[in-house]
């Protein structure tokens, strides 16, 4: 026996400012896609993982982040999904454990054998009607949510980063669901200055830690799904090296400290800016060559995730740059100036993960990894998600 199972995890739910807030037609393009995206592959369980709940201002925002998700909750397009789990840590008072991370799974009528953990008893217990917990998340004992120690990196500012796990048996099939959230990269200058760069070691340490503790012998360790926003960028010094191979590079210093304040990339041939890169300024002129293909020829810059491949992998990504999509309603298909384009919002299985996704009778994977609305105004961030049918240890 097997069960359809869809993670669909968009990452700060963003339009203006990083704020959870889709305005207008933006949001209802976002809804309807969702919810073309469900209609169209039919699962029976839905996790949806958020990050950056409420945005860089969620102290004003986060009333409309609620109304954005009790617009899901309550949803006509979800009305057949009698079971539903949501978990918002909107807590933002709390600073020492505020994530911004939200977590909502969605159970269709016609799956009946599937149980929820319980993690102060360590017992699996049948899922009720609607468990709906917001606020601070502490004591809920349905989910486990951690944010980063504040002194990982002592030389970076504390931010909101951290994960949530939730974990299920599903016809006798037990596995974590893990919403991540790693670390950005604050300057595209210092991302310029190593290969790797620092930033990439941090999100190494981070996602290295949440493995780690996910995988301890607090409790039976489990099949897992990690989904989110990791962040994971191109090797922007590699990059960058490729890019200009036809250019001259200059770098401008300020005079008072001789930091670097931006790096100018002009075609030798006939003067033209060809990149400019600056702390939040990343423009390159040929800005097609990142959905060219679905940016296949930039894939081996993006090495973040090959630390890792000793527990976890990755469905072969066949779609664009997942950030920083234009935020301009009719500007869907292109990239802010903000960022180097690159895969952030991932979906990573651990090695006994991918051994129960169903094969069919001719031996192939039914499994769709791809972006929700690739040609419609969804944030900056486009979301991605992951199809599948469970094989499942019923018989």
């Amino acid at each position: 026996m097997w069960a359809k199972t869809m993670m669909l995890p968009p990452p700060c739910l963003t339009c203006w400012q990083d704020t959870i807030i889709l305005v207008g037609e933006i949001q209802n393009e976002w809804l309807q896609e969702l919810y073309k995206t469900i209609c169209r592959y039919q699962p029976q369980f839905i996790a949806l993982h958020f990050q950056e709940v409420g945005g860089k201002e969620y102290m004003v925002n986060m009333g409309h982040a609620e109304k954005f998700f009790w617009s899901i909750e309550s949803s006509q397009e979800l009305k057949d999904f009698d079971r539903r789990c949501i978990y918002v840590d909107n807590q933002f008072q709390a600073e020492g454990s505020f994530t911004a991370l939200g977590s909502m799974y969605f159970i269709h009528k016609t799956l009946k054998n599937i149980r929820q953990y319980d993690f102060s008893v360590k017992d699996f217990k049948a899922v009720p009607g609607l468990n709906k917990y917001v606020g601070s998340l502490d004591g809920v004992n349905t989910v486990e949510k951690e944010k980063f120690p504040k002194n990982f990196w002592p030389d970076f500012k504390w931010s909101r980063k951290g994960f949530m796990r939730t974990r299920w048996i599903i016809h006798n099939q037990g596995l974590d669901l893990v919403n991540v959230h790693l670390f950005h990269d604050a300057s595209n200058l210092i991302a310029c200055n190593s290969s790797p760069s620092i930033y990439s070691a941090n999100r190494k340490n981070a996602l290295r830690y949440v493995i780690n503790r996910i995988s301890d012998n607090c409790h039976t360790p489990m099949p897992f799904f990690l989904f989110g926003d990791f962040n994971f960028r191109l090797d922007t010094l590699s990059l960058v090296q490729h890019l200009s191979t036809s250019a001259d590079v200059q770098t401008v210093k300020k005079d008072s400290t001789n930091e670097v304040q931006k790096i100018i990339c002009e075609e030798k041939a006939d003067r033209q800016v060809l990149l400019l890169i600056e702390d939040k300024l990343f423009a390159y002129l040929h800005q097609a060559v990142f959905r060219e293909d679905n940016g296949k020829g930039l894939l081996k810059y993006d090495k973040e995730v090959t630390a890792f491949h000793d527990v976890v992998r990755e469905e072969e990504i066949q779609f664009p740059p997942s950030y920083p999509y234009s935020e301009e309603y009719t500007k869907p298909t292109q990239y802010m100036n903000t960022r180097c384009p690159a895969w952030c919002d991932r979906i990573l299985m651990s090695h006994t993960a991918q051994q129960f996704i169903h094969t069919g009778a001719d031996g192939e994977r039914s499994v769709i990894y791809d972006t929700v609305g690739p040609n419609v105004c969804m944030g900056d961030h486009k979301p991605v998600f992951l199809f599948f049918a469970l094989k499942t240890n019923e018989h």
